[in-house]
């Protein structure tokens, strides 16, 4: 399988030289390796260039698209990726020697037209107690070769067919650049038009949890994102058509739940605050949800509202 290799990254160099330390020793190795750097001062060049120094079996591109955004950024890599397949991988996670082979593998056997792996979290030991019980960097897993449900499709371990990217000149939105979701968004969109995406649970990816994202605080916003990238899908059409009544319904059930997991959080803070805090996030979620109604947006890669 004739596979290009994209990443996008900003300004985690170390974390990357580690990533393409990984990428030489893959038992299936890509044609092609594609980095394009959202850092308009180019802080990636040094380890793609020190990557080739040390040697390769493979081709590194680099580029820098120096306009702040997710979107555009990936835009980039694909298209300087001139592979049958693409493969994305994000700048932070660890890939084991047998990934890629096993992602094309299962692509060939279920006749797919796109495969997604797991990420698994690496939680640091000096992580508080509440975060190591509760956790919430964890991502559903299903059966390989199911189908995976609309809203459980996401990056940072995934297979495509070239062409399914190269049908439109900017497969990724833009107008989530600063937001994230344009995962999401994407794969909802191709799913839509009759593209078989399929789960790997062997494909597995590790990915260390930086310190700051371990706090409540940051789990909370992510929460929020979640919820306003599912409430975006929906409204936009990336997960079927959604009608006025549907809207009604979106709103008030994310109403309704909300304040059910607020409810639940305070009663269930006795009991662990990892569970109180289970709680508290499925509410930031919903509120989430319903914030875009009123047109609020969390940049995640932006660090505001707006």
């Amino acid at each position: 399988m004739n596979i290009s290799l994209c990443i996008a990254t900003y300004r985690r160099p170390e974390r990357l030289g580690a990533l393409l330390g990984d990428l030489v020793k893959q038992q299936q190795l890509p044609k092609e390796v594609v980095v394009v750097d959202n850092d308009a001062a180019g802080s990636a060049r040094a380890v793609v260039k020190r990557r080739r120094e040390l040697g390769a079996p493979f081709p590194i591109h680099y580029d820098i698209q120096p306009v702040k955004n997710i979107s555009l950024t990936r835009n980039r890599t694909v298209a300087l990726a001139n592979g049958g397949w693409i493969a994305f991988i994000d700048d932070d996670e660890r890939a084991p020697p047998g990934w890629l082979k096993k992602l094309s593998e299962t692509a060939t056997r279920c006749n797919a037209d796109g495969v997604l792996g797991p990420v698994e979290p690496i939680v640091p030991a000096n992580a508080p107690d509440w975060i190591r019980h509760g956790h919430f960097y964890e991502w559903a897993r299903l059966k390989t070769g199911a189908v995976i449900p609309l809203n459980k499709l996401r990056f940072g371990n995934v297979l495509l067919r070239g062409a399914l990217l190269r049908a439109t000149p900017m497969p990724f939105d833009p107008n989530y650049g600063l937001t994230g979701g344009e995962d999401g968004d994407l794969l909802g969109r191709l799913v839509q038009q009759g593209a078989r995406i399929v789960w790997c649970d062997e494909a597995v990816v590790h990915e260390p949890v930086e310190d700051a994202r371990l706090s409540l605080h940051w789990l909370l916003l992510r929460a929020l994102r979640g919820g306003q990238d599912f409430a975006r899908h929906k409204l936009t059409g990336s997960f079927g058509q959604m009608t006025a009544a549907g809207r009604v319904r979106l709103f008030l059930r994310a109403l309704l739940q909300s304040v059910l997991a607020a409810g639940l959080a305070f009663l269930s803070w006795p009991l662990g605050r990892h569970r109180a805090v289970y709680w508290l996030l499925k509410a930031s979620a919903n509120l989430g949800k319903m914030s875009i109604f009123l047109g609020w947006h969390y940049h995640e890669y932006g660090g505001k509202v707006t």
